[in-house]
């Protein structure tokens, strides 16, 4: 099955069409959708499809499951042809993107929904908690806040230090959420450096509890 959703048209061809892996592509692009879909849904409870619709396309892109396919490095293990081999088609976002979506369905067909869902928020999880922040248009603090508030787990707060001369002063800041630190975030601005670190707590929420 693995073999399967790695295998490129291109490769398949060259080899005397065997299959390939464009219908694990299909029902992977499905499978994907919906725990997707059923993530945001449950995460975001008082956001309507207004909201909930450009988040998800934020996160279901050919772009964005390129970048978790490099972070995976999959190109490495695609089967492709000599003439995709050339022209640098296991760097390719459309190819990669692909091939992450038939691998989401051979895992699918494989293990089933549950397995599914926590490897997919295991890779998709900080890119939804970056595209609540940016694709729904809100930034990053106020998106904290709002994931905050939708958990109980009280108003985010920000430790702020300053350094350096006053003509060049460069400031870093910590998010606080219920007691807890997380990531540093620096700037040149106050602001910066909290839109930072509320960016980093985020995402960690996000990430730990879908």
């Amino acid at each position: 099955m693995l073999e399967l959703a790695l295998t490129h048209r291109s490769y398949a061809y060259e080899s005397g069409g065997i299959p390939t892996n464009e219908r694990l592509e299909f029902l992977g692009d499905s499978v994907l959708g919906l725990i997707i879909t059923q993530s945001l849904y449950s995460t975001f409870p008082d956001l309507d499809e207004s909201r909930l619709s450009p988040l998800r396309s934020g996160v279901v892109n050919t772009k964005a499951l390129a970048v978790i396919a490099r972070e995976l490095s999959l190109g490495d293990y695609l089967r492709i042809g000599k003439g995709e081999e050339s022209s640098g088609g296991r760097d390719k976002s459309s190819i990669l993107a692909d091939s992450l979506e038939a691998l989401v369905g051979a895992i699918y067909l494989e293990h089933g929904i549950d397995v599914t869902t926590r490897k997919v928020m295991e890779w998709f999880g900080p890119l939804i908690a970056s595209a609540y922040a940016q694709g729904s248009g809100i930034d990053a603090k106020t998106g904290l806040q709002e994931l905050a508030a939708l958990r109980n787990l009280g108003a985010p707060e920000y430790q702020i230090e300053e350094s350096g001369p006053d003509h060049d002063k460069s400031f870093t800041a910590v998010a606080i959420v219920s007691g807890e630190r997380f990531a540093v975030g620096s700037g040149k601005s106050k602001r910066e450096a909290e839109q930072v670190a509320a960016k980093a707590a985020l995402e960690v929420l996000h990430a730990r509890t879908s």
